[in-house]
């Protein structure tokens, strides 16, 4: 893990208005929208952030699946779930976060978020890139 590159990416993210923050050698990406369409424009455009230090305020299951699919070098995350953080260590990405709950909540606090719930019992990146586009289809999103 480049602690450098981290250190930047976590500053970006405490000092900005960003919701997650890509930080490589030559190129910063960074984003103030909610939820997974980040990470998707990301990997729908073909940037390549393989190896980036990535901060992100949330990280669910849905989005750990697309770090793995953006090939990131390691991420740090304020809230991370359980089922996220499992993902992201079988898969060798080193991540840090300041707090992990059991699940991601939606956000009227009253349920699952439909990202972390529609993955649940996925195990696959790629099957759950498709499984979240169908729910952001779904949710007319």
């Amino acid at each position: 893990m480049d602690s450098s590159l981290m250190r930047k990416a976590k500053m970006l993210l405490d000092s900005t208005e960003n919701t997650c923050v890509f930080c490589g050698q030559q190129a910063v990406f960074a984003d103030r929208r909610r939820g997974v369409r980040p990470l998707l424009d990301l990997l729908e455009s073909g940037a390549d952030v393989a190896g980036f230090a990535v901060a992100d305020k949330v990280v669910g299951k849905a989005a750990a699946y697309l770090y793995c699919l953006l090939n990131v070098g390691c991420l740090y995350a304020r809230v991370i779930s359980q089922p996220a953080l499992s993902v992201l260590q079988e898969r060798g990405i080193p991540a840090e976060y300041s707090q992990i709950v059991p699940a991601i909540q939606n956000r009227t606090k009253d349920g699952l978020c439909p990202m972390e719930s529609a993955v649940m019992e996925i195990d696959d990146p790629s099957e759950a890139y498709h499984i979240i586009l169908k729910t952001l289809v779904e949710l007319g999103t």
